[in-house]
């Protein structure tokens, strides 16, 4: 029991989850572009609320995990931003304006057709009339559709990108643009694709410098700090009074948890926007378990789970009071063999899909062009119940 006040009433104990907030956002600076990239969402989204739209903030791309204050080596994971670079496309179709914050230099919506392709942007083009330059006849079609969507999400206000690099950076980043889309009450959306990293140095564990591989360099540092103490260290480590050859260190890095900032940014960051998470595992027997914690411990309103070996053909979709759902890509979409038929090939399962029964390469058809209208569908139903609920408190 916590003890009594001066009035005899109890005091409320501390706010943990507050206190980690406020400790890392100060042992951890934030990044120098911050304050522009404020105004710039400020005013996007002040523009939206006034048409009245839908907005949605997607975070994409991975987070590094600096080792030095002075960068050089950092831990980083596989994500190229596929998921979110493409998922902010679908929700510009189904005509959500869209923050992209992404991690710099990964996919972007648009650009992801030709970045991310086996073969050179410039293999897509060739020299037309007097020295100009025209995309192949075979690539023309589709490359005036992406760039049309693409200037019509331009010219219209209806995108806008903002870049971080470290996780640090995107935690800044996520806090400022939460809090900022508050004037959206529901209809603001915030779709968090990244992948985000669970561990981090400390700045005050991190090395000002480059950490060095070799000892070749110790002897410059022991040298500053012990002139004379460096000499009777090269005679000992030299029998034969030969150079010293440098030797390859080992590296261990002590890493601390991330603190887990989704219950912050469900109850204090935004309130009133629906909130949906990514839970990314390897192993199916605990990928539906992972989400169903993850919501029950958050609080939030949709998590989508996926697996690595079957993400772009699969995801299941956990949420608050529902059955889980998974969303598949249609059998013919996955199958290059004869399918079973349509009562079997069409089944419900609760399970997920077996990687060995995937065709190699990719599908021929984007699983987010099904994941967003069901989240859009999802988010109908969240701003119906908001107003009902505030209707009815009124």
């Amino acid at each position: 029991m916590s003890p009594p006040s001066e009035a005899g009433s109890e005091v409320a104990p501390p706010d943990l989850d507050a206190l980690a907030e406020d400790h890392y956002f100060k042992a951890n600076p934030p990044p120098k572009d911050l304050p522009k990239h404020e105004a710039l969402a400020r005013d996007f989204i002040n523009f939206h609320v006034a048409a009245g739209r839908r907005l949605v903030l997607v975070t994409s791309g991975g987070t590094t995990v600096p080792l030095e204050k002075q960068t050089v080596r950092f831990i980083d994971n596989f994500s190229a931003g596929t998921r979110g670079a493409t998922s902010a496309e679908y929700f510009l179709d189904a005509g959500y304006a869209v923050i992209f914050l992404h991690r710099q230099f990964s996919l972007l919506p648009f650009s992801r057709h030709y970045s991310h392709a086996t073969d050179c942007f410039l293999d897509f083009l060739r020299e037309g009339p007097n020295g100009s330059i025209v995309a192949r006849d075979e690539d023309t079609p589709k490359m005036l559709q992406v760039l049309r969507k693409y200037r019509d999400a331009r010219d219209n206000n209806m995108l806008l990108v903002l870049p971080f690099v470290s996780i640090s950076d995107y935690l800044h980043e996520l806090r400022s643009i939460a809090t900022s889309m508050d004037p959206l009450g529901p209809r603001g959306l915030l779709y968090l694709a990244a992948a985000v990293s669970d561990f981090f140095v400390p700045p005050d564990r991190m090395s000002e410098h480059k950490i060095q591989s070799t000892t070749a360099a110790d002897a410059v540092q022991r040298a500053k700090k012990a002139p004379a103490q460096e000499e009777e260290d090269e005679t000992f480590d030299n029998f034969d009074s030969s150079p010293a050859v440098p030797r390859s260190k080992s590296l261990v890095i002590d890493l601390d948890p991330v603190p887990k900032f989704l219950k912050n940014l469900v109850e204090g960051w935004s309130p009133q926007g629906m909130i949906v998470s990514f839970k990314l595992e390897t192993d199916p027997s605990i990928l539906v378990h992972k989400a169903r914690y993850s919501l029950d411990r958050y609080q939030h309103h949709l998590v989508i789970g996926n697996l690595l070996s079957t993400r772009k053909w699969e995801v299941v979709f956990v949420s608050p009071g529902k059955s889980d759902r998974w969303i598949r890509l249609p059998i013919h979409r996955r199958k290059s063999v004869v399918a079973p038929p349509p009562a079997v090939a069409e089944a419900v399962s609760d399970e997920p899909l077996d990687p060995n029964s995937l065709p190699e390469g990719e599908p021929d058809l984007e699983i987010e062009s099904l994941i967003i209208p069901a989240v859009g569908d999802l988010h109908t139903q969240y701003i119906e119940t908001y107003d009902k609920e505030k209707t009815r408190g009124s």
